[in-house]
């Protein structure tokens, strides 16, 4: 019962963690990459050492290429994202990285993707994030369709949206942070990993909410708060326990996996731990004050 008794300070947590991420993305905003805006990126080896990336960057900046960003990979690798070149340019820029041939590189890939192509991955990624929204809204209205009492099924519904709002919102906002202060771009993986947040997150919340209504189907507690608070307590550590686990993965993944994707793995482990917090401190005391007002407002009648 201690959540669903300091049900305020655990719903002001959250709604302070929000603001704060809407200032963030306000104010910084997202950098997209070429995914999205189209653009050139590169994937070279040196075949001994390799220079730092501050050598490079200033080797580099003289070409004018559009603000070129440069990610170390692996132990003498690193991925170049530039705007769209011409071949005249790409020449440029591997002579530029080769540091006028002091060091031997190969160049491994280089891609290039068109700004249409840009525009279009963008059109169907947010069309996808609606799509997942709208089936997980269709399937709690489902779920929850017998139940009415104390809490309507609507209402339920409701509530587990605003949650995926603020678990997708929080990781987001930090995904600012870290684009305005160290360069990480919106790619596809970033709409992978919000896409999978929504679908992780929704998935406690239903869990919880499911206990909910068996214990309320059991006349479990005395009054619905009694009945909520229990409810936590039977499945809390259940929910805690599953997402640690997948956080030790995520963070292996941020630690030890490739540069390529450890912006996925932080946006994945924020979504996760934001997602088990929301479902056992945020949506349901939401339950229990909904159940509050509804109350007044059939006393005041």
């Amino acid at each position: 019962m201690f959540i669903i008794n300091h049900k305020k300070i655990f719903i002001g947590i959250s709604v302070a963690l929000v603001l704060i991420s809407v200032i963030f993305i306000s104010t910084f905003g997202l950098k997209l990459g070429i995914d999205f805006k189209g653009g050139a990126i590169m994937e070279v080896a040196y075949t001994t050492t390799a220079p730092d990336t501050v050598t490079l960057q200033n080797a580099i900046k003289p070409l004018d290429l559009g603000g070129a960003l440069v990610q170390p990979t692996g132990d003498t690798g690193y991925i170049i994202k530039t705007r769209d070149l011409t071949e005249t340019e790409r020449s440029n820029l591997l002579k530029a990285l080769s540091l006028d041939n002091k060091y031997t590189l190969e160049e491994k890939s280089f891609n290039s993707i068109g700004p249409s192509v840009g525009s279009e991955l963008k059109r169907k990624a947010i069309i996808a994030i609606i799509l997942v929204s709208l089936a997980i809204i269709i399937f709690i209205a489902f779920a929850f369709r017998k139940v009415s009492k104390p809490v309507s099924s609507w209402r339920y519904g409701f509530i587990a949206i605003v949650t995926l709002l603020h678990d997708v919102m929080i990781p987001i906002g930090i995904f600012t942070v870290l684009s305005h202060f160290y360069g990480a771009e919106v790619d596809t993986l970033f709409v992978v990993a919000v896409l999978t947040v929504l679908g992780l997150s929704v998935s406690d919340t239903i869990v919880v909410f499911d206990r909910i209504r068996e214990n309320l189907k059991s006349h479990v507690g005395k009054d619905f708060s009694e009945t909520v608070g229990t409810s936590i307590k039977q499945v809390y550590t259940r929910s805690i326990n599953t997402s640690l686990t997948v956080i030790l993965v995520l963070l292996c993944l941020f630690f030890f996996g490739p540069v390529s994707t450890k912006y996925f793995a932080l946006m994945m482990t924020a979504g996760m731990f934001f997602g088990t917090y929301s479902s056992i401190f945020l949506a349901s005391p939401l339950l229990v004050a909904v159940e509050g007002w509804q109350k007044n407002k059939t006393k005041k009648k």
